[in-house]
């Protein structure tokens, strides 16, 4: 059995799991610990618990230490020096009069490299903005392309439905989501109502979407005539979520019955086609060295 520990890193918000290595951790403990661009400064959100080894598809990297109070400190100057970066790379975008929109600023714990995440609509020769921002900043420069849905993730909001964006608290990565999921769980195909505050379909649209597939391979479809105890009938609704067919007979009659009335739930279903929306613009990440 290995020990895992949940941490929510402070520059991302990203969970990643890691070994304790013997710290008796809790919720709420702050951290240190190793990521791929260097130390970050961590909150624990999952106390250790055990995972089977054969669950662990990879060794997990060990936490260095439990924050100090020089650590905290670390943290308060990094923040002062994120804003004063995106102050200064909004300035220097006005002043290259490039066509890219600012969204976040990312500082390596130990102030090694700067990350600044950009939207637009095109790409960007930011060659001399890169070139200034490290004679200003004086440290590494990266500047990363982002799309309408990372942008949605970075900063925040309230989505249709008055929580907060799934993007920006639980979902760790994006799947595709097409226009078929909506029409399969028979909402309205109104841009408004399907769409969340990037413009993109919403994420839900993809939670329930395995349930409508599998509800659909289990009963006729909409429309298709069956013959009942009661005589010949045409299913006229569903009802995924009560698992039910309402079906109208010949004279006019409508009755409900159970999903399985028409035979045992399918366990294994092909996997369909990847199909996203039309609309989704491809991100990419640029990043040029230091100048």
């Amino acid at each position: 059995m290995a020990m895992v520990v949940g941490v929510s890193l402070e520059s991302t918000g990203r969970v990643v799991y890691y070994d304790p290595d013997r710290l008796s951790l809790r919720m709420g403990d702050e951290v240190i610990v190793p990521t791929p661009k260097g130390i970050e400064f961590g909150v624990v959100v999952a106390p250790p618990y055990q995972v089977p080894d054969e669950c662990m598809s990879r060794e997990l990297q060990k936490v260095i230490r439990r924050a100090t109070d020089r650590d905290r400190q670390q943290r308060e100057r990094n923040k002062f020096r994120r804003d004063r970066a995106f102050r200064k790379c909004k300035e220097l975008i006005a002043k290259h009069q490039l066509a890219m929109k600012l969204i976040d600023v990312e500082f390596v714990f130990d102030g090694s490299s700067i990350t600044f995440y950009f939207t637009s609509e095109g790409r960007v020769d930011f060659r001399a903005l890169v070139r200034d921002l490290a004679s200003t900043l004086k440290t590494r420069i990266e500047l990363r392309q982002i799309g309408v849905r990372d942008e949605a993730k970075m900063v925040g909001g309230l989505g249709p439905c008055g929580r907060t964006l799934c993007c920006a608290t639980f979902l760790n990565q994006f799947h595709p989501i097409s226009i078929r999921m909506a029409k399969e769980q028979h909402l309205p195909l109104n841009p408004a109502k399907i769409s969340g505050i990037c413009g993109r379909l919403m994420c839900c649209l993809h939670y329930e979407h395995e349930a409508y597939r599998r509800f659909q391979h289990w009963v006729p479809g909409l429309g298709e005539e069956v013959e009942t105890e009661r005589g010949r009938g045409r299913v006229i609704s569903h009802d995924m979520l009560r698992e039910t067919v309402t079906l109208e007979l010949e004279d006019g009659e409508k009755f409900t019955v159970a999903a399985s009335y028409f035979g045992p739930e399918p366990q294994d279903l092909e996997p369909e086609a990847e199909e996203t929306e039309d609309e989704i613009v491809e991100e990419t990440d640029e990043e040029l060295p230091d100048s």
